[in-house]
């Protein structure tokens, strides 16, 4: 048992039991008050660079599905419709429907909030929560028909992949934004295409975050040779729209929407 007194040869005379102060305790507390607010911002970027190395992995999987696709299917891929679209005809190659949701687009109450199917549909990967869209091969189309290209002549249509001339530069899979339920990526519907409209060109990294997209940061794409790469802000578009097949819709490259 400790005497109620004891003398430390260089700390001098202490009293059994002393409490902390108000003063100490009130320092202690503003010190772990700051080195909270020193860490919770690395611990934010690094649970959102773990969701961003996920989503990468979702869309390497959808690009090599479509690559495996095209191998059973004499170089061919999914062709249009409007029903059983890529997303059901490349679930046999996938295997889950979880893969086509980016953990980006979970809701704050941790619920999936990607759309999908705009209509009920009995097509179970159609139906999912759905992050990813496919190029809709619009100018291609529209080189091949001419005059009698609209979206509703494209139904049933595809293209091999032999037609894809730089496939290392152009783009199969993207991020949309998790409010639009668009299927394929279509340079020609709507007000300004949905490379404008309907693709999140931040879907990582933003500063600011909201169902019309962010700003900074950058998203993931998947590119017709297998490869798998994330790009900042716009850099889908230009320079170069890495989206198109035909060179003329290449070089014509406008700046993504802020």
């Amino acid at each position: 048992m400790l005497p109620h007194r004891f003398q430390h040869p260089r700390l001098g005379k202490f009293q059994a039991g002393a409490a902390f102060t108000l003063i100490e305790l009130l320092v202690v507390i503003a010190i772990i008050a700051i080195l909270a607010g020193m860490l919770l911002p690395s611990l934010g970027r690094a649970k959102e660079a773990a969701k961003r190395i996920s989503c990468v992995n979702q869309v390497r999987q959808l690009g090599l599905s479509i690559t495996m696709y095209a191998g059973d299917n004499r170089g061919e891929l999914p062709e249009r419709s409007i029903t059983n679209r890529w997303c059901d005809r490349l679930l046999p190659y996938y295997r889950s429907v979880k893969l086509l949701n980016c953990p980006s687009d979970m809701g704050p109450d941790g619920k999936n909030r990607p759309a999908s199917a705009e209509s009920n549909t009995n097509q179970i990967a159609d139906s999912a929560p759905r992050s990813y869209i496919i190029n809709g091969w619009n100018d291609q189309f529209a080189a091949e028909m001419g005059d009698a290209f609209n979206m509703n002549a494209i139904v049933g249509r595809t293209i091999r992949d032999t037609a894809i001339r730089e496939p290392s530069e152009t783009i199969v899979f993207g991020e949309k934004l998790y409010v639009s339920g668009h299927f394929f990526m279509d340079f020609l519907e709507g007000k300004l295409g949905n490379d404008v409209e309907a693709l999140n060109h931040s879907a990582h990294n933003s500063t600011t975050r909201a169902a019309a997209g962010g700003k900074g940061g950058g998203s993931n794409y998947a590119f017709a040779d297998g490869s798998t790469r994330f790009l900042k802000h716009g850099r889908s578009l230009a320079p170069v729209n890495l989206w198109a097949v035909n060179e003329r819709w290449r070089t014509n490259a406008i700046t993504a929407a802020p």
